[in-house]
Order: C-alpha cells, then structure tokens, then sequence
C-alpha cells in the first residue's frame, strides 16, 4: 500500500510519549486509547479524555497529548488516496462528524460493549495488515466498517447531549458562523447579530465550544480552504478569491500561520480527491 514511496495506509502501536510534543501527519489520522486519561491538543484547541476513547486528526493538523498517567495507544493513519470520505461520506459520513467539524469535539467515548468491539475490529484490522499477502480490499472495508460503527456512536452521543445541555444562542451562532464565515471575520460582528456583548459572547462560546468566537472563525475558514484544496482542481489564486481574500499571497500567509504549512505544500501532501474529478452535482456515492 505504497506510493511514491509513502504509505497510504498505517497502523502504529505508539510508544510512551510518541505524541508528546506537536506533530503533524500528513494523514488522517484515528488514534485508539484503550485506557489512562491526558489532554488532547489539535491545533489551538484543547479537549480533556479518559479512555476507553477514539481521537480524531485531519491531515496536517498539529497534535499533541498531554498524558495523565500511562496510555496506551494505537493510530490507524490513511491516505485520501486510500480511502476518500467524501467520496464514501453516504456509507460512513464521517466528513464533518469526526474530522473537519471545529464545533464538536474530534473524539469518541467508548462504552464496555462499544470498546470491545472497536478491540477486537482493532485485532483484525492488524492481522489482515501484517499478513504476508495483505488484502487492500479488506484493509479498506475494515476501515469503512470502523469509520461506520465510530460515527453512528457520535451521533447518538450529540443527540443525547442536546437533548441534556444544549444552548440554543450557541446553536445560532453556528448557523451565523457557517452562512458568514466568508464575509464576517470579527467577533464582535456575531455579538451584533446575537445582540449580546462582545465579552459576554467570549464567555459563553468558551463554555460551550471550549473555543474563543475567533477560533471558530478561523478554523471554520480553514476547514473550507482545506476542502477546496483537496476537492477541487481550483487554482490557489481561484480558491483564495471564493474565501474573500485580498490575493493568493495574503491567503497563504494566513493559511501557513495557522496549518504550519503553505496551501501548495497541503495540497501536494493530501493530493486531489477523486471528487474533484465527478461531474458537478455527483460529490460521492
């Protein structure tokens, strides 16, 4: 499951301390936590677990743990090139659940009954990829079939959530962060809309998201540059005028300060979906 010499598909028993310090895969990336507890850093946001857990990454994101205590850790990592999500988003609609979402947390809570099937799934997935004569057809149903079982338990995780804590001015600042986000770039432009201050905006969409309103912004502008980077064939010069920008160079400017890398540099790592390559209005099965 090679290349250009990289893999496209990975599975990593990490040791101690291998996601100490911030590091960027240019996969994505699911890590496995079967027990111990730490603090899970992806990009400027922090989110505290305790396993039994799954974690989430997008390419290129920059993560870290702070671990609590021993963990124990499996990544599974895959290439666009291996397994497209948008193009599968009917059969696993993870796109916007467990990766590209800067509303929600990127993990999973696993009950007894959940963690013992994610386990033994986990035994399987690692058999058939260390076997002599490896099946990348089965390699990628595993990994469906994972995908699958993670985002049906996340939805009915938010469904109970909202049904227990949900803030209904919160939930219209989404609404206005996703229909804005290309035009209104300051926080106080979504206070005005909410009629509420500007610190007490801060306030509660730090309880709430555990982000600041800038945060939001920014990821949710990002999050669209990725995905035009990816699933499309636009121009970075294209993509840089639909997101509003002044130019190109002001546009990679911004995405490099907060991805660490250059759009040019995301797209030559994460490739160009197959998506990209539908007839307009045919975005996946």
């Amino acid at each position: 499951m090679m290349e250009n010499n990289e893999l496209l598909f990975n599975m990593i028993k990490a040791n101690a301390g291998y996601l100490a310090k911030p590091i960027q895969f240019s996969f994505y990336t699911v890590i496995f936590i079967a027990e111990g507890k730490g603090i899970y850093h992806a990009d400027f946001s922090t989110f505290p677990f305790s396993g039994p857990v799954l974690l989430f990454a997008t390419p290129l994101q920059q993560i870290y743990i702070e671990e609590q205590g021993p963990l124990e850790i499996t990544m599974i990592q895959f290439h666009g090139d291996f397994y497209c999500i948008e193009y599968h988003r009917a059969e696993v609609s993870c796109n916007g659940l467990l990766f590209n979402n800067c509303y929600i947390e990127p993990a999973v809570n696993l009950s007894g009954k959940d963690f013992i099937l994610f386990r033994n799934l986990l035994t399987d997935l690692e058999q058939e990829f260390t076997s002599p004569q490896t099946n990348e057809t089965v390699i990628r149903s595993y990994l469906q079939l994972w995908l699958a079982k993670a985002s049906a338990i996340k939805i009915s995780m938010l469904e109970r959530q909202e049904l227990q804590e949900i803030d209904h001015l919160m939930e219209q600042l989404r609404r206005l962060i996703d229909q804005h986000f290309l035009t209104l770039h300051k926080p106080g432009d979504y206070a005005d809309l909410l009629h509420i201050s500007s610190n007490s905006l801060t306030k509660k969409t730090s309880n709430y998201f555990n982000k600041t309103p800038s945060q939001l912004i920014t990821e949710r502008l990002i999050i669209e540059a990725k995905k035009q980077l990816h699933l499309t064939r636009h121009s970075i010069k294209e993509i840089a005028y639909q997101l509003n920008f002044q130019d190109e160079f002001y546009f990679s400017r911004v995405f490099k300060k907060f991805t660490k890398v250059s759009p040019k540099a995301f797209r030559e790592k994460t490739g160009i979906s197959i998506v990209a390559s539908l007839p307009v209005g045919k975005p996946g099965r």
